[in-house]
């Protein structure tokens, strides 16, 4: 078995036709086809069979994408961590975010951190808090900022970067707008403007207005901080939002409110996975941030 033939599987497998797989490989579709047949001999299964003019995989097939899959992502960390080791300012770092950070946070350490190592890529994965943890877990980003931080989790570590506060945020005419600090059960009678339930935050809020004695009325979702700002200054509810999400000045501002109880918070972590070494540029970056937070 030979990594070209599972190279032209997984391509086969993607464009479901030997003949787009062999344009995009530039080999010609004999070459493809006779590579598919040697690995399944070798196999002893058919990866695959006709259906009309294209290939569909078979359930072992199926089965084989996934590892051969595998195999690739590891293949191509091992050669990414040979080129880091050689020169780790040249290397990249695979960092995962949800939207709430990506506003000003992560645009600021980036910035910073290329400054003193402008050799350095990044690419950056934006998701929910579940989607980040299993984009982690299987290898897809080497560290990702994380809230709430896990605190147990069996295949993810890290550390607490930050806990932030979270203020109420209401419209501009509501009765309770030019207050510096108020209860969050005075807002038990408004609609709330909520994350939707991919979002750690939407649990969070939640857990605060419990903790206050109330469950809120929930008058629309959003999956954005941008959007549950909008939603709130445009006058359809009061809401929670991270101070962190209320640092930049847009066309539509609600007013921000701080609450006095119960404090709500989050956790602002940094994950990685267990038992795992980071790349060397991954590490360096890693470093920074703790640095970085330690002085703010």
């Amino acid at each position: 078995m030979e990594l070209r033939q599972l190279h032209y599987f997984i391509k086969v497998a993607q464009k479901q036709h030997v003949t787009q797989a062999s344009e995009e490989l530039h080999v010609a579709q004999s070459a493809v086809s006779r590579q598919i047949h040697q690995l399944e001999q070798e196999l002893g299964v058919s990866l695959f069979v006709q259906k009309g003019r294209n290939l569909q995989l078979t359930p072992v097939g199926k089965l084989f994408l996934d590892r051969v899959e595998n195999v690739f992502t590891e293949l191509d960390r091992a050669v990414r961590e040979v080129r880091e080791f050689l020169d780790p300012e040249l290397g990249e770092v695979r960092i995962g975010f949800p939207h709430s950070m990506g506003i000003s946070l992560l645009p600021t350490v980036v910035a910073k951190f290329r400054k003193e190592h402008p050799g350095v890529k990044f690419r950056l994965r934006q998701g929910t808090y579940s989607s980040l943890l299993r984009d982690l877990v299987s290898g897809e980003i080497d560290l990702s900022f994380v809230s709430p931080f896990p605190e147990t989790h069996d295949l993810v570590t890290g550390e607490v970067l930050l806990t932030e506060e979270l203020y109420a945020v209401v419209p501009i005419g509501h009765p309770l707008a030019e207050r510096e600090e108020i209860r969050l059960d005075e807002l038990s009678g408004d609609p709330f403007v909520m994350f939707s339930e991919a979002y750690s935050l939407r649990s969070i809020v939640l857990d605060g207005c419990r903790a206050a004695g109330f469950v809120p009325q929930i008058g629309f979702e959003g999956e954005e901080t941008d959007t549950i700002r909008g939603l709130v200054a445009a006058g359809l509810g009061v809401g929670l939002l991270p101070e962190m999400a209320l640092t930049e000045i847009s066309p539509l501002e609600p007013a921000k409110i701080r609450i006095s109880e119960p404090k709500v918070t989050r956790t602002i972590g940094l994950a990685r996975r267990k038992e795992e070494k980071l790349t060397p540029v991954a590490e360096r970056f890693r470093s920074f941030l703790i640095d970085y937070f330690k002085s703010m």
